[in-house]
């Protein structure tokens, strides 16, 4: 997919790629939003979001229309769960919770036609392949494919050298929230042993020849070394831009009555 090959490209080549969560509201103007702020891609979540599947694909369909990346989070690596992720018509699912080789193994054989994998397509992501040969499906939807397994538990840490190594994992991804839990340090992601698990998650990557996804604070994330950036979720950044505006309205009472 041209979509999902450019934004590679661009990670590949080291430059600032930035793009969003989508969580808590997901609409398809979100991605003229998105383009004309000069983001790079956006990523529906299923896993917590309650987008429905109807919603999700028509995003999708936009998405390869204006080719603009469009990824999936589902809830679990499941079999049934990633074809019918797929079937949606995404350029790529960022997977949570990947703890072993043998569940990317099982996402593999999800992604991948027979004779590589089971692969039964269907559904809207079906439509914008030209035809249902095995080397189109190859060419069009696999080669290009990008999978980012986070690392949200001390098991997946244990394993992340291989779970970077892997051959579908196009970047290594990290799930900072659950895994600051899984670490015993709450929801402090400066805490040292929170910077320690993100040195470890990075060097693996490196050491694989791939680039590490990271959520949080851009200017921060810049500073500290990494440039595939996933800035926020846009409904909590729409909710700092309100606090902020109000804030600025007040002090600017303030000021014109001292």
């Amino acid at each position: 997919m041209k979509a999902a090959r450019q934004l590679m490209q661009k990670v590949a080549a080291e430059q600032i790629t930035t793009g969003v969560l989508a969580t808590d509201l997901l609409w398809p103007q979100l991605i003229e939003f998105l383009q004309l702020a000069q983001m790079d891609y956006l990523i529906a979540d299923q896993e917590h979001g309650t987008h429905s599947d109807d919603l999700v694909a028509a995003v999708c369909a936009l998405g390869r229309q204006l080719d603009f990346p469009v990824l999936i989070r589902p809830i679990d690596t499941e079999t049934s769960t990633i074809r019918r992720a797929i079937d949606r018509g995404p350029c790529g699912l960022l997977l949570p919770t990947v703890e072993t080789v043998s569940q990317l193994d099982r996402v593999r054989d999800s992604i991948w036609m027979p004779p590589r994998g089971r692969r039964r397509p269907g559904g809207p992501g079906n439509y914008w392949v030209s035809d249902f040969g095995y080397d189109s499906w190859k060419q069009q939807v696999e080669d290009d494919f990008i999978v980012l397994p986070q690392i949200e538990s001390r098991l997946g840490l244990e394993n992340v050298d291989q779970i970077a190594a892997h051959e579908i994992t196009t970047a290594i991804a990290i799930g900072p929230y659950d895994l600051s839990m899984e670490l015993g340090v709450g929801a402090q992601l400066g805490h040292p042993d929170m910077m320690a698990a993100i040195r470890r998650i990075h060097a693996a990557g490196e050491a694989a020849g791939k680039a590490m996804w990271r959520i949080g604070d851009g200017p921060t994330m810049v500073r500290e070394g990494f440039h595939f950036l996933c800035v926020g979720e846009p409904m909590a950044m729409l909710k700092g831009a309100l606090v902020d505006a109000q804030q600025d309205a007040v002090a600017a009472l303030d000021e014109k009555g001292s």
